[in-house]
């Protein structure tokens, strides 16, 4: 007897015989059953799921001469014809060769006669959407109203190119894809039935490969024992059509896992050494990485993994969380699109590599996020953060950030008054500025130059003494010389504006007033005013004892007319030209 594959051997004869159609069968045993024919049925589904089979199983089940109806016996005549297609009351057409509208206007010519040894004329259209418009269009009231000992059975694998006006006069069974676990014990049976040993790791691997075709199982099934001598093993597959291997992949994961970058690259080049191209080896690397984030989200079904879940890399298990799982799996399915338009697919595989041996410092942003806001908690002193969703009613900051009732502005302006330092130490040590966090502006804040230069004044004379040292320990009170070079210092780790400002002071001296130095420009001189109680506070300690600071604007002596325009500008506008180093456009006209 001449070879026959496995695919057409083991084609099913009964509905029992179908896999993964539970609904498909039962839907039309109870109809057959009960003697409720349709005049036109419409199988949609993937590709080798069962739909033409399914088809002739429908036309014999109606013809069947010894059967009840429910499910043919496929031994007498009439099945027997129809399972060998010589049937001529069961006609087989291709709908992508006959797709024209005189195609179907002898369908309806050929309707009208009946059927010649059976009940029932059936014709079975595969692959229905190739049809043109036309033919569609002619078909419509011959299958709406046909003759009772017609049936019509259409098949596709595209159910969208079908019309609404077909699909709304037939019955639709949609066919599912087959399970892993259905495929691989249909793998068992077929090699039991040709006398073929094969692992179970092999067989998963056919099945996981034929994506829920019984079909495509049934062909890699035979290719494969064609080379495997009677025994098919998981090795063979993987010597003979070039794949990678689990244990080979394990121990470049796990190397990456270590940080092994070298290891990694190494085992890398052994592998495209041996044969196995380079898409290849990146559909194995997102199939592993997608089973390592199953098994690290507790989920270790062999059907899915493919493979034991201990055959998987402790170490990669362990060392990375199942974010950075997923984002080595985006990785390469991101490197799989990129390999089409790729100028080397070897050094895109090789930087993906990479990329995956640093990924144990990768963070996600909700990680990040998490980070920042305990780390926001900590600064403020409100320990660690609560899970707790926040209450709808909860006011709009948290009630560490808010001042006591107590603590109002007067209090803390009393405060300042009586010690000029508390404030410093707020501000150095991370808390909330008092005049800040209070949203409320005193009137008293608008006062003039000279009048909050006498208040800071007056301030230090009624402090006796000095509470706290802020300041890193000095040994010995610095000198006015040596003044400003240590106030840059200290302020440029918390107050960088203020420690840029203070680098463009000079003439620094002391007087009967205190410490006064000057500065050439008003914004210069604007921002110091705005940090007195800072840098007063702050130079008293570094000189060891209570003094008064006082800054003044020094304007240069230029009698060119670039100079003249400037005394015209707003102080406002001249302001903003320093902060930007920008030129006034009518200065440079005059120039």
């Amino acid at each position: 007897m001449a070879y026959e594959v496995t695919a057409t051997r083991r084609r099913p004869g009964r509905f029992e015989d179908l896999i993964g159609q539970d609904f498909v069968v039962a839907t039309l045993q109870k109809s057959l059953s009960a003697g409720k024919i349709a005049p036109a049925y419409l199988f949609s589904g993937s590709r080798g799921c069962g739909k033409t089979s399914s088809a002739r199983i429908l036309a014999k089940s109606l013809n069947c001469l010894t059967g009840k109806g429910a499910s043919p016996c496929g031994t007498c005549a009439a099945c027997i014809e129809i399972s060998t297609g010589s049937s001529l009351d069961v006609i087989e057409i291709d709908g992508a060769s006959n797709t024209g509208v005189n195609d179907v206007r002898q369908i309806r010519e050929e309707v009208q006669f009946p059927p010649n040894s059976y009940r029932y004329k059936v014709y079975i259209i595969d692959e229905v959407h190739m049809l043109s418009t036309s033919a569609f269009n002619a078909l419509l009231k011959t299958i709406e109203e046909p003759p009772p000992y017609v049936v019509f059975i259409f098949a596709t694998t595209e159910l969208h190119k079908v019309p609404a006006t077909i699909k709304s006069r037939c019955q639709h069974f949609n066919f599912r894809l087959v399970s892993v676990e259905l495929l691989k014990n249909a793998l068992v049976e077929a090699a039991a039935e040709n006398g073929i040993t094969a692992d179970d790791e092999a067989l998963f691997w056919i099945a996981r490969e034929a994506t829920g075709s019984v079909r495509d199982a049934y062909t890699l099934f035979d290719q494969i024992a064609s080379f495997s001598d009677g025994h098919i093993t998981f090795d063979k597959i993987r010597d003979k059509l070039g794949l990678v291997g689990i244990d080979r992949i394990s121990a470049i994961v796990s190397s990456c896992a270590t940080g092994n970058t070298q290891e990694a690259l190494s085992a890398l080049d052994e592998i495209l050494d041996s044969g196995v191209s380079v898409e290849q080896f990146t559909v194995d690397m997102a199939d592993y990485f997608r089973s390592l984030l199953l098994i690290q989200n507790g989920i270790t079904k062999e059907s899915l993994l493919g493979q034991k879940s201990e055959r998987f890399s402790k170490e990669a298990l362990s060392a990375w969380s199942a974010i950075q799982i997923e984002r080595a799996l985006a990785i390469f399915l991101q490197l799989y699109r990129d390999l089409r338009y790729s100028l080397d697919e070897r050094y895109e595989l090789e930087l993906a590599l990479s990329r995956v041996a640093w990924i144990v410092d990768y963070v996600s942003p909700a990680e990040m996020k998490k980070a920042i806001t305990q780390a926001q908690s900590i600064l403020l002193g409100r320990g660690a953060p609560s899970s707790a969703p926040p209450r709808r009613d909860a006011p709009p900051f948290p009630e560490a950030d808010r001042l006591p009732e107590s603590e109002t502005v007067e209090a803390v302006r009393d405060e300042q008054l009586t010690n000029p330092f508390a404030d410093l130490k707020r501000r150095m040590n991370g808390g909330y500025e008092p005049s800040e966090a209070s949203g409320v502006v005193d009137e008293n804040d608008s006062l003039e130059e000279e009048d909050s230069t006498a208040e800071i004044g007056e301030t230090a004379a009624n402090t006796p003494q000095i509470e706290d040292t802020l300041l890193p320990p000095l040994g010995e009170p610095c000198n006015v010389e040596d003044l400003q070079e240590k106030l840059v210092s200290f302020f440029s780790s918390t107050r960088n504006m203020l420690a840029s400002t203070l680098s463009q002071t000079f003439d620094w001296k002391e007087n009967k007033e205190g410490i006064v130095f000057s500065v050439r420009k008003s914004f210069l001189y604007t921002t110091i005013k705005q940090d007195y109680p800072l840098l007063s506070s702050a130079v008293s300690q570094l000189l060891g004892r209570v003094v008064t600071v006082e800054v003044k604007l020094e304007k240069k002596s230029c009698d060119d007319s670039s100079e003249n325009l400037v005394n015209t500008i707003p102080e406002q506008v001249e302001n903003i030209r320093q902060m930007f180093k920008g030129v006034i456009l009518g200065e440079e006209e005059k120039r």
